[in-house]
């Protein structure tokens, strides 16, 4: 089994599929040629032809246009927004008209298209480059949200994504493209979407995570363990839709809970878990479940970025929080 950082794993899903499926094509600023402001798109011109991985303008609408245009016309385009903060510029193409083709057309035409994006901070880049915007998607019905956070799930989701019928938003924490390697299969495999993780079993609190802060939380647990406390972890993999029936089991089973998010804390993902966590599993709450987010801000500028974003020790003071509740 080889070893892969994230962003091949990424660059070997689309490879699978760009082999398998003639009609799945990648498009956007620099994919082609350079590969990619990342290079997750490195050498799949080379390999697959001009025809199918090519560059467009420096125009987000655009890409967005082309990419709803080709999903009508039986294509399976996979558009890369070049960071998060810029799709702004494509949210009419991406909410208004891919994620409502079903819908609008009676089935007659869908949207087979996923929308790939950088997202997330860390690495001392500019606000739009390090957003997190998963919020805004979750509310956009008729569109899928997954996020990653290790390289299995990264190449299994985004063959998933590629196959699904309707417009998926796959974003990638930007912070783990090269964070570590991994076992991932060269063959041909999907991680099913909607579905989460647990990533470490524990009895005593539920923290529910996604991306990068899942390795955030790993951090924490181990401090934790420290202290006599066993967390729960559960990667949530798709934020839309939410495998709520994986957290529900895990609340009845630890009966306290947080939700750790790197984006702002007001009406985000941890704002839409705990609600659904209220409806369905309030009777097995101990404790009211917590938030562990960033500052309702603009995100900083680099020299204080570490301050703003969340970290092992506010996570188990949080922890501590709903335990001694």
């Amino acid at each position: 089994m080889a070893q892969m950082n994230m962003k091949e794993a990424i660059r070997d899903a689309m490879r699978v599929e760009l082999k398998r499926d003639p009609n799945v094509i990648i498009f956007g600023e620099d994919v082609g040629h350079v590969g990619g402001v990342f290079r997750t798109t490195e050498g799949l011109q080379k390999e697959f032809g001009e025809d199918r991985v090519f560059d467009t303008p420096l125009a987000e609408a655009a890409i967005g246009g082309l990419a709803v245009g080709l999903g009508i016309q039986g294509f399976r385009p996979i558009a890369e927004i070049q960071f998060v903060g810029f799709i702004y510029e494509a949210m009419d193409q991406m909410c208004v008209q891919a994620a409502r083709m079903r819908f609008r057309s009676g089935g007659r035409y869908n949207s087979p298209i996923v929308f790939r994006t950088p997202f997330g901070g860390g690495v001392k880049a500019a606000e739009l480059h390090t957003d997190s915007l998963e919020g805004l998607m979750i509310q956009t019905p008729g569109i899928k949200v997954v996020v990653p956070s290790n390289p299995y799930d990264a190449k299994g989701l985004m063959i998933a994504a590629i196959r699904d019928n309707d417009p998926v938003f796959f974003m990638e924490h930007l912070n783990l493209y090269h964070a570590f390697r991994a076992e991932v299969p060269e063959d041909d495999y999907t991680v099913e979407l909607g579905k989460a993780s647990i990533v470490r079993e524990g009895k005593d609190v539920t923290i529910l995570a996604y991306g990068l802060m899942v390795h955030t939380a790993m951090k924490a647990a181990a401090e934790l363990e420290k202290e006599g406390v066993q967390a729960e972890i559960i990667d949530l993999r798709t934020l839309m839709p939410l495998d709520i029936d994986t957290i529900v089991a895990s609340i009845k089973k630890t009966n306290r809970a947080i939700v750790v998010q790197e984006a702002q804390k007001t009406s985000g993902v941890a704002a839409e878990v705990i609600a659904q966590i209220n409806e369905k599993a309030i009777l097995h709450l101990e404790a009211p479940v917590l938030r562990v987010a960033g500052p309702d801000t603009i995100y900083p500028f680099a020299q204080i970025e570490d301050q703003w974003l969340p970290n092992p020790a506010r996570i188990v003071a949080a922890v501590n929080k709903v335990l001694n509740f």
